[in-house]
């Protein structure tokens, strides 16, 4: 018998150029673009390892737990690291990163996350990246949570070395990630005698192997499901319209934050200022005497699909996410989570109004 998910025709080196190219019109790049078939943690440790080394002077910036991490693998290549870390509230400002560049002006590696899905900001990448391009500093940029969401563009930012991944505001799957990769950044990973190679972290193999070969022949048999889905996811937004996928995600945390003040029963929004929030996930501080993982799996009981979790580790106590992407930018996922939420609340004895949470969010929408 014959499955659809099973029995499927090898993909070929064509067809997967083809779907990188889709890829660099998504980001208005035209760099080199290579995807690289495993979840985007994959390109994340295999573009500092290929860029970074024992003579690296990086700037980390840390506005949530994946820069925390970033700095913790350049540490390892044995680059000598600054961290520029900010409370996860808020947003890193590019007079910051500029205030830190001059301290340590040897600096030449820049490592920033564009939105921290995990607590909720969002930086300003196109202001942060003029000052890095003015340092001359190489500039790495996470774009997994933002692409789709936001606008993520490498090229007028002066990013060299931008990871993305579909699994959020995309709408794809978990499996599969892309890296757009600058000339100047290849030339440093060339230069750098620690960069793996003949490894799955390598980026230089692809650039060797397959780009400079014509894309002409793969380097492994390439992961086919994870391939045609992010195929798929693209074809999906080429035909909605970038702008429209983006406006839908924007519109959504709009409503989440409007909704929640609202809603009442002492909910508030984690980060501040609402121009240093994601778009793509809306983080929330619970009140006092309450435990936000514990609100949470009160709310899912009613609904396990919401799109409500914790945050991670010590931060589990105290907020919620709102993980408002991909197919959860809707209407009806804000309206769903905020009711849940407001029985949660009312059940443990705290006034809400879902009503005019509902309308105020709906407001916000329009």
């Amino acid at each position: 018998m014959t499955h659809p998910f099973l029995d499927l025709p090898p993909l070929t080196a064509e067809r997967f150029a083809t779907i990188a190219d889709r890829v660099a019109r998504l980001l208005d790049t035209r760099q080199d673009v290579v995807i690289t078939q495993g979840e985007a943690l994959l390109p994340l440790e295999g573009a500092i390892r290929a860029a970074a080394g024992p003579g690296t002077t990086a700037l980390n910036v840390i506005t949530g737990p994946y820069g925390q991490t970033f700095g913790d693998w350049l540490r390892d290549c044995g680059a000598t690291v600054h961290d520029l870390s900010v409370p996860f509230h808020t947003a890193v400002s590019a007079e910051q990163v500029r205030a830190a560049l001059a301290e340590h002006p040897e600096t030449d590696f820049v490592s920033l996350v564009h939105a921290e899905a995990a607590t909720g900001n969002t930086n300003p990448v196109a202001e942060i990246g003029e000052v890095v391009r003015e340092h001359g500093a190489l500039f790495y940029l996470d774009a997994v949570a933002s692409v789709g969401a936001e606008p993520v563009l490498p090229d007028a930012w002066g990013v060299d070395l931008c990871v993305i991944g579909a699994q959020k505001a995309m709408g794809g799957p978990a499996g599969v990630s892309a890296i757009s990769v600058s000339e100047r950044a290849w030339s440093r990973m060339a230069a750098n005698p620690h960069a793996p190679r003949r490894s799955y972290l390598s980026l230089l193999d692809w650039k060797e192997r397959w780009i400079d070969g014509g894309r002409k022949a793969l380097l492994h048999a390439p992961a086919q499901l994870e391939m045609l889905a992010l195929e798929a996811c693209l074809e999906r937004i080429e035909a909605a319209g970038l702008t429209t996928v983006m406006s839908r995600h924007r519109c959504a945390a709009l409503a989440v934050r409007a909704g929640v003040a609202a809603l009442g029963g002492g909910l508030e929004p984690y980060v501040y200022e609402q121009r240093e929030a994601a778009p793509v996930a809306t983080t929330l501080r619970v009140p006092a005497g309450l435990v936000a993982s514990e609100l949470v799996a009160q709310a899912l009981r009613s609904d396990p699909a919401l799109p409500l979790a914790a945050g991670g580790g010590a931060l589990a106590k105290e907020m919620i996410r709102v993980n408002h992407y991909g197919p959860d930018a809707t209407p009806d996922a804000v309206h769903r989570s905020l009711s849940a939420l407001g029985t949660a609340l009312a059940e443990r004895g705290l006034t809400v109004d879902p009503e005019e949470a509902r309308r105020a969010a709906d407001g916000a929408w329009q």
